[in-house]
Parts: structure tokens; sequence; C-alpha cells
């Protein structure tokens, strides 16, 4: 690929901060790398584009010194760069800012801001010369108003995305790696988030941008390389390349639909929320949830869409209201109960709660529910890797086999092992929270006509996302929340991706 142009007055090309070349990496017999090369140029924001299990995790756990390369070269600046670890990475220039961040929540903001890397003399640190480059880096960050004492659990996850922003600043980072960094932002803090990188971009600091929000991709970055399957398929400027173009490159062939429609009706009420109350949030949410109907929830980050779900499933206690399932009696619900009646939900939080990371896809998925897969306590191995296998050909996991280690898999994937979960679980509510975060765009239009199907089966899905044209492309009512207050269900044509921000910002149409 040609680089950038020079800068004004400069007939020569910049030297790249950054080449990889003929990178490769095998997992046993599968080739996850298979020659790939990446530049990144000083200011450029490069898109690292694919679908999950493309081999974009890999390489950047490469460039950042967590796993060796089996062959190939890197160069940072020009030199020779092979770094023996993550420490070596850091100490060179390399940031990397993943997609679960590494936040110890229970330090502060300047303990995490230089956790690593702490300024000492003879072992005593140096907190004056501390205090002063982390508050110059929260500086440039715009956000001199977060105090380097605060406690990080006490503060949105916008705030602790910054933080790592800040700690690469601290570190003086070259190169700049960003895994899905607005996945847990709204709107607002993205636009913020925009407007940082465009400052490190003027700095000449390089950017890896991942990202499976195409749209986001045309708004921020300079440049692109597309992985599938190990292979770079298509590399270039943003400006010079279309949407379907891209999605092509991703997936190997055209996306005819992204969302598609599968014909469900809707039928009898299932679920009965009213004047439903939590610790702190919702505060009196009511809707009735029917089978054969898919609802969507809109709303900002912390307005209280997800605590409406945690609520209703029991894992949040409930302050007042009441919940009916079933049309039985109003029950106060628990994970447990909640269950056994037939709700199942998809956390938002996969790595902390959603599954157990250590444990293979096949036990993540029949851990809920080892009904028909045992006699006299003793578990059927067989009947239940069957069982599973037939689950991941559905849903469309990629995994080595059934008794892969779930850690291992990429992160879209480790959210289809939640939901086949909840298909194993056979329950009739779907309590869904961001389903498709993290998640390329060729799996998500497998994880819409999957939600589609379910509705057509007569199941009752819940959807809570950040994405408004998600859920006016999936949902058959959708509702908006605000400062957990749960507005009105309306069907999905009366609203538009306009009209659902105006009500999320300001709360038009909530119930007062």
């Amino acid at each position: 690929m040609n680089a950038l142009p020079a800068k004004s007055g400069s007939s020569t090309p910049i030297e790249p901060l950054l080449k990889m070349r003929s990178v490769r990496k095998s997992f046993g017999a599968t080739a996850a790398l298979a020659g790939v090369d990446l530049t990144v140029q000083p200011g450029e924001v490069r898109a690292l584009i694919g679908e999950n299990g493309a081999g974009k995790s890999t390489l950047m756990k490469i460039l950042a010194g967590a796993i060796p390369s089996d062959a190939g070269e890197m160069t940072l600046l020009g030199a020779p760069f092979r770094p023996n670890g993550p420490f070596s990475a850091r100490r060179a220039g390399i940031a990397m800012i993943y997609q679960e961040l590494n936040i110890a929540p229970d330090l502060t903001v300047a303990e995490n801001i230089e956790l690593g890397i702490e300024r000492h003399t003879l072992g005593w640190l140096r907190p004056r010369d501390s205090r002063k480059r982390i508050e110059d880096a929260l500086a440039l960050l715009h956000r001199s108003d977060l105090r380097p004492d605060v406690r990080v659990s006490t503060l949105p996850p916008a705030a602790r995305q910054l933080i790592e922003i800040a700690r690469a600043l601290v570190q003086d980072a070259k190169v700049l790696v960003m895994d899905e960094p607005t996945s847990s932002l709204g709107a607002e803090d993205v636009d913020h988030l925009f407007g940082v990188i465009d400052g490190l971009r003027n700095k000449g600091i390089g950017i890896v941008y991942i990202s499976h929000f195409l749209e986001e991709i045309r708004q921020i970055a300079d440049t692109f390389t597309v992985l599938r399957d190990g292979v770079v398929t298509s590399e270039g400027r943003v400006a010079e390349v279309t949407l379907d173009a891209l999605i092509t490159a991703m997936i190997g062939r055209p996306l005819e639909e992204l969302f598609p429609q599968v014909e469900h009706e809707r039928g009898e009420p299932i679920l009965e929320v009213s004047k439903l109350s939590g610790e702190p949030l919702p505060k009196g949410a009511s809707f009735t949830l029917h089978r054969g109907e898919i609802l969507g929830i809109s709303g900002l980050v912390g307005s209280g869409r997800t605590e409406l779900l945690r609520t209703v499933f029991g894992l949040s206690p409930t302050k007042s209201g009441t919940i009916r399932v079933k049309g039985n009696s109003e029950v106060r619900t628990t994970p447990h109960r909640s269950l056994s009646l037939g709700i199942g939900l998809a956390s938002e939080d996969r790595k902390e709660e959603g599954l157990a990371l250590e444990r293979t896809v096949t036990e993540n998925t029949t851990l809920s529910r080892l009904r028909g897969l045992h006699s006299w306590g003793v578990l059927h191995r067989r009947k239940e890797r069957r069982t599973v296998s037939a689950l991941i050909e559905r849903i469309g996991i990629k995994v080595q086999n059934p008794d892969q280690e779930t850690s291992a898999l990429s992160g879209g994937n480790q959210q289809k092992v939640a939901l086949a979960r909840l298909l194993h679980h056979d329950v009739d509510v779907f309590l869904l929270d961001e389903p498709t975060r993290g998640i390329d765009v060729g799996s998500k239009a497998q994880i819409y006509r999957w939600i589609g199907d379910l509705a057509a089966d007569g199941k009752a899905v819940l959807i809570v996302s950040s994405s408004n044209q998600e859920l006016l492309g999936v949902c058959d009512r959708i509702a908006v929340m605000h400062r957990g207050r749960l507005g009105p269900l309306r069907p999905a044509e009366d609203w538009d991706e306009h009209s659902l921000t105006l009500s999320a910002v300001g709360g038009a149409g909530a119930i007062e």
C-alpha cells in the first residue's frame, strides 16, 4: 500500500512508524496468520477489519509481545522490532487497549495509569513526578476533571476507557492499538473519543483501530486493512472504498441482507412487568412481552437498560413492583427461579458474568442444564458432545472442537457460546443485553436471523442495544429508557434513529 503523503514542504515519503511483513502464526494445525503485512504511518489511523477469528487479535498480540510469531519480521521507527514480552513492547512504544479493559477497579486513577511503569529512585516512588505526568495526560484528553485519587470502581465505562488511553500517553506510546474502543460507550462518549483520537493523530501517534462498526470506521480511519482467514484480502484508503466492498472483502461474498426478515406472529402474553423498581434502577418500569414478539430497549449508557433486565431476571434486587410469568401468580425472581420459569439472560459482560472462560465450549453450553445428559449421576460425554456440536453448527461458532477452552475463542464466538447455552436450556423468554457487541457484520446477520427464528417458534425476545439501527432492523416494538424510566412501547416503524436518540437524550415520551 502507498504511504500517506509527505508533510507540506517535504518531497520524501514519511518513514513508517511500524512495518509488519509476512507475519505467520499457527496453533497446531490451524494457521491463524498466513503471511500478513501491515504498515502504520505517523499520525495515521489504520482500521483493521475482519470477521471474528480472522486473525486480527493474533496479529495485535504478536505486536504487543503477548505471543511470538512463527515467521516474519517487524520494524518500529525503521529499527528491527521483536519484543520478548508485553513489557518489552510497552517500553518500545507499543500500547494495547483491549476490548475487555485491563483495569484494576479497586485502585485509583493514578495507580491504574502508572501500573507497571511507576517512576522511582532506588525503589522509592516519586509521587510528585508521577502526579504531574498523569495530570498532563488527562489534560491532553480534556479530562482534567478526573481526579487521580478517585477509585476506578466509581467511574463509568467511558471514563475507564480514557484511563487506558492516558496510560498509553504516560508511557510515551508511538503506536496505539484500540480493540473495539466504543463497544461500551454511548453516542456522546464516542464523539468525545473521536476528538481524542484526532488529537493523538495530530501528535504523530500511529493508531491501529479495530472495530466491527463500519460506519464508525468511515468516520475516523484514514486507511484500512481487511483480514479473512489469516490473509489480507483488501487494503487502501477508507475514502475510496464502499461499505459493500468492505463487507465483501470481510466475508468473501456480498451481504445481501443485514437484517433478515423472518415472519413471526405475536401470541399470548408471557412476561408482564408492572411498576418495577430496583435499587437504584429501574424506576416504575412496565411492559408486556408476548410469545412470538421481539421487543427492543434503547437509551444512553447508564439509563437503566441493563438494570431492568437484571432486575427482571433476579440478578439485582427488586424494590417494588410485580413480575408475572406465563400468567402465573406474581413472583419475586432469582436467577434459579427465572431459569425454572423459562427466562434466560445473556449478560453484556460475558467475561465476568456470561461465561466460565477457563472451561470448555461444551461445559459452558450445558452448564445450566444437564437434564437428559446423565443417568444415575453419570454424565454421558458422547451425548453431551453431540448436543453441543449441533448447537455450534446452528449458531455458526468458529471452534476447533467442542472441547476447546472458551478463552481461546474470539470475543464474538464467546458471545455465541453464551447464546448457545440459552438455546440448550430451552428457555421461552430471551433477555439479550447487547447480543451483537464485538461481533462482525456477517455473524450479526446470523444472530439476527436466529432471533427471528426464535420469534417464529413462539419464543419471546427482549433486546437491549446501543445500536438504534439494530433495534429498528430487528424489533417489532421499541421503548426508550431515560434516567431509569421506561417510555411507552411503540411499533418500530413509528421510530427512526433521530427520534430514538432525541428520546434517549431528552426523555421525550418517557413515563413521568
